[in-house]
């Protein structure tokens, strides 16, 4: 017999849930993985103005983004789209992207990773990043710890000279 377990009532007030530091922007967790038996997280990002998340491609998780406040631009394989409040987009694994701030004040998404794990990654990079280490093994291994893949593509020098933003650092 297949019993699906129940999930649990949690509740994360506005304002609450571990943070973490990452250089222009952060991760607030609002709900774990452990919470949702692995089905999801749900992870909150500020991003400072000018800038944009080193462009990356997940190979186990897909993520659905909310903008909440600003003007938050989204690149994946060759769409590209700016959204303000009340935006929404899908980003599917297998794909390429990047987020930037592509307004003037600090935007804020909140992320829906599913299957959820992933939002472990954001712990560990904001350690790895605390120990000012410029060892990129450190970053590449702790990519391929959570099936994450770094690049360079083609439109990322584009995108940072259109929108002014301070280029990613790994």
């Amino acid at each position: 017999m297949n019993i699906t377990p129940i999930l649990p009532v949690t509740v994360v007030p506005p304002g609450e849930g571990e943070h973490v530091h990452i250089p222009g922007f952060g991760a607030t967790f609002k709900i774990s993985s452990s919470e949702t038996y692995g089905g999801a997280s749900i992870v909150e990002h500020p991003f400072e103005v000018g800038t944009i998340s080193a462009p990356h491609m997940h190979s186990r998780e897909d993520e659905y983004s909310i903008v909440v406040e600003g003007e938050i631009g989204f690149r994946s394989d060759e769409s590209e789209t700016v959204l303000g409040p009340g935006g929404y987009i899908v980003k599917p694994r297998g794909q390429m992207h990047a987020m930037w701030n592509a307004g003037h004040v600090t935007g804020r998404i909140i992320e829906i990773i599913i299957p959820g794990g992933f939002e472990r990654y954001f712990r560990d990079l904001a350690e790895l990043m605390a120990a000012s280490t410029t060892d990129r093994s450190a970053f590449t291994e702790l990519a391929a710890k959570y099936g994450l893949t770094y690049g360079h593509p083609e439109w990322l020098d584009d995108v940072v000279r259109r929108y002014g933003l301070t280029p990613p650092t790994h």
